[in-house]
């Protein structure tokens, strides 16, 4: 049984902190912020087009926005999305007349245009994020704003929300004292600081990948990650322990759980989210689970070994095989672990159809985690078929003395699931053959 730590009433983690990402998870400034960007730039590129032939491409939200300019400082922003369509300007200087074709023009005709659509359309607020944070405060946790836009303050005022925060850190504050902008931490390092609190006290909410990235270099013990776009994996990917759609779907409670609780739970996980091809060898590696007696790598149940992404591999104590190796011209043999019938094959087809390779459909959702504490490695997978119907997978593997379970469970959204399934490990280490039996599981 693995060693427990339980913390006394006075050492229980509290939350001290909260510090909040400004555009996209209290104002709804993203919309304005994005239809300034795509203004300036659309403008900039066609004249562009118009010197010297070219064809003109407009700037699109999910292609520039997303990828180069969101979360970023603004004429960092400018640098990475003009370098995406190999076009040279001189950086300039931030006094630059807007009109300037340069890094600091182009970002300086931005920030006009953004507080022209303010002055004209207004601020939208997340009420959800402004209840959350009351609630907070009502707890005595200290808030406040960390934000790359220059505009920061400026928006917080038109809004009337600046009176709720205790510190706000923006893109003047980066400029004036020389902060690295996201996905480097200083920003939000700064605010905590300012709140007078440690960030491993803090949480932070973002709803940007770099955002998530800073706070987890960060060391932020909270990482919330909005998916607004529904960008929840990759949220997670690349930092966030927890992603929402909105703030409405957490409480004061919540948190309160995640800093006596939830955080000595996750520590005993090692989880991957999203498919990654080239990375599949390394996480079957880290994710492999064994009892003393077998071993099994964390390979996706249904595929068998190729030359690049999958390695199955299933190692039983005392099966070797003698094998010589080239060593400084000499010939050393060695004992190695014999790698031993893929026990973990499944095959899968919906109704009469082919079998299918869960993989190359579409991959709505993927996670893939070894929970140290209990010995169990973990797969979920939900995909879309040709057929436009959704099916999800759930597939534990543990490892005990006595006995070994895989369970693949599959839902489907519609229609007949067939899958192979292989007898119990032991039955098959005894008898070094794999009888497939037919199950059929329906929603």
């Amino acid at each position: 049984m693995p060693f427990e730590y339980v913390m006394g009433k006075d050492e229980l983690m509290k939350c001290k902190g909260a510090i909040f990402d400004l555009d996209g998870v209290i104002t709804q400034t993203a919309r304005v912020h994005f239809e300034a960007w795509k203004l300036t730039f659309d403008e900039f590129l066609k004249n562009k087009a118009g010197e010297d032939g070219s064809e003109f491409k407009p700037f699109t939200y999910e292609d520039d926005y997303l990828p180069y300019v969101d979360g970023k400082p603004r004429y960092k922003g400018v640098k990475a999305f003009l370098e995406s369509r190999d076009i040279v300007v001189p950086h300039g200087e931030p006094s630059d007349n807007p009109h300037r074709e340069t890094v600091c023009g182009i970002g300086n005709q931005k920030n006009v245009t953004f507080r022209k659509l303010v002055a004209d359309e207004g601020v939208d607020i997340y009420q959800s994020t402004i209840s959350f944070i009351k609630n907070l405060k009502g707890k005595g946790v200290k808030v406040g704003v960390a934000s790359s836009s220059m505009n920061c303050k400026y928006v917080l005022h038109k809004s009337g929300l600046i009176e709720l925060f205790e510190a706000v850190v923006d893109g003047l504050v980066s400029r004036e004292i020389g902060l690295r902008g996201k996905p480097h931490p200083d920003i939000f390092l700064l605010a905590a600081e300012n709140l007078g609190v440690q960030p491993h006290e803090c949480l932070m909410v973002e709803d940007a990948i770099s955002g998530v990235q800073a706070g987890k270099r960060g060391n932020f013990t909270l990482v919330i990650g909005i998916a607004r776009n529904g960008d929840a994996q990759q949220l997670l990917a690349e930092g966030a322990d927890i992603a929402v759609k909105d703030m409405e779907e957490l409480s004061a409670r919540d948190v309160e759980k995640w800093f006596t609780r939830g955080i000595i739970e996750d520590s005993w996980h090692h989880t991957y989210y999203g498919f990654e091809p080239r990375q599949e060898r390394l996480r079957e590696s880290l994710t492999t689970v064994g009892n003393g007696y077998f071993g099994t790598r964390g390979c996706f149940e249904m595929y068998r070994a190729d030359e690049v992404v999958h390695y199955p591999g299933t190692y039983i104590a005392g099966v070797y095989n003698e094998l010589p190796s080239s060593v400084y011209r000499k010939t050393v043999y060695n004992n190695d672990l014999v790698n031993c019938p893929n026990w973990l094959l499944v095959e899968l087809k919906i109704g009469s159809g082919d079998y299918i390779n869960p993989l190359e459909e579409e991959i709505v959702s993927y996670m893939h985690d070894l929970n140290m504490k209990d010995g169990l490695m973990s797969r979920s997978v939900t995909f879309k078929d040709k057929e436009g119907r959704l099916v999800s997978i759930a597939s534990p593997v543990n490892l005990e003395i006595s006995e070994v379970e895989t369970a693949p469970i599959i839902s489907l959204s519609n229609g007949m699931v067939e899958t192979m399934f292989p007898r119990p490990l032991w039955s098959m280490v005894r008898q070094f053959i794999h009888q497939p039996f037919t199950s059929y599981l329906a929603k």
